[in-house]
C-alpha cells in the first residue's frame, strides 16, 4: 500500500507539472499576432526626412539652378519692329466663339530661323523685318588686325549678293571684341574692322544704299567672356539689313 500511494502521488506531481507548462505555452501562444510581425529598432534619420522635396544631394548646381542668367543683348540697330497685325473680325461668319467669350489682342510673334555653319564661323539669322549676319573676326581678319584676309572677301560678297536681293537701301556694319585689353583699344579696332566690312560691301551695292557703321569694344557679347570659346565668338562682325524693302 505505501508504494502504491507513492507511485500515485508521483504521478498526479508529473501531471500537474506538465499542465502548468501547456498552460504557459497556450497562454503565450494567444498574446502572439503572427499577422503583426515586431517592428525593427528606430535607425538613423535621413537629412530631409520632414520634407522628402528638401533632401540634398550634395552634388554642385547645374547652371542656371541658382536663377542667375547670363545678361546679353542686341545692339540698337535702329531697324524698325514687326509690322502691325492683320485686324480680325470678332463677328466673322467663320469665327466661332464660346458663349461669352472674346478675342484676345491680336500680336506678331517675331520669329527667327537660324543657321550656322559646323564651326560657327557663319551664323545668319532671318526674322520678320529683318536678316542679320555674324561673322567670326578670325575669319576676315588676322589677329589685332583691321586689314581684310584673302577669304574675306568672297563671304562678304555673298552678304552683299542677300542684301541686293532684298532690295535693301538701309545697311548696318557693327563691330565687337572681347573684354581682353582695353575697352578703348577694343572700340577703335571694332570700329576699323566694320569700317572695313562696309568698303567692300560698298564696291558691291548700290550707290544709293546707306551704312551705319559703329564699333562697340566688348559691349553686347553673345557669349561668356570667361572662356576662349566664348571670346572667339564674341569677336565677331556684324552686317543687317530690313527683309524684303
Amino acid at each position: 500500500m505505501p508504494r502504491n500511494r507513492t507511485r500515485t502521488l508521483r504521478l498526479v506531481a508529473c501531471t500537474t507539472t506538465s499542465a502548468m507548462i501547456l498552460s504557459g505555452i497556450a497562454a503565450t501562444t494567444a498574446h502572439a499576432d503572427p499577422t503583426s510581425p515586431p517592428s525593427p529598432p528606430p535607425g538613423p534619420s535621413l537629412p530631409g526626412d520632414g520634407n522628402p522635396t528638401t533632401i540634398p544631394t550634395g552634388a554642385p548646381s547645374l547652371p542656371g539652378e541658382d536663377g542667375a542668367k547670363p545678361e546679353y543683348s542686341e545692339a540698337p540697330d535702329g531697324i524698325g519692329g514687326s509690322k502691325p497685325p492683320t485686324k480680325v473680325d470678332a463677328k466673322a461668319s467663320g469665327l466661332k466663339l464660346a458663349d461669352g467669350a472674346e478675342l484676345a489682342p491680336s500680336k506678331v510673334l517675331d520669329i527667327k530661323f537660324v543657321t550656322e555653319d559646323m564651326g560657327g564661323e557663319e551664323r545668319r539669322e532671318d526674322s520678320n523685318n529683318k536678316t542679320k549676319f555674324t561673322l567670326q573676326a578670325e575669319v576676315l581678319f588676322p589677329k589685332d588686325s583691321s586689314k581684310l584676309n584673302g577669304t574675306a572677301k568672297g563671304r562678304i560678297a555673298e552678304i552683299a549678293a542677300e542684301a541686293e536681293k532684298q532690295k535693301a537701301t538701309k545697311v548696318n556694319v557693327f563691330g565687337f571684341t572681347d573684354d581682353l585689353g582695353s575697352y578703348e583699344h577694343g572700340r577703335e579696332l571694332s570700329k576699323k574692322r566694320a569700317t572695313e566690312v562696309q568698303k567692300e560691301l560698298s564696291s558691291k551695292l548700290d550707290p544709293g544704299v546707306t551704312y551705319q557703321v559703329r564699333g562697340y569694344s566688348e559691349d553686347y557679347p553673345i557669349a561668356d567672356n570667361g572662356t576662349e570659346e566664348g571670346r572667339k565668338k564674341n569677336r565677331r562682325v556684324e552686317v543687317s539689313f530690313p527683309t524684303g524693302e
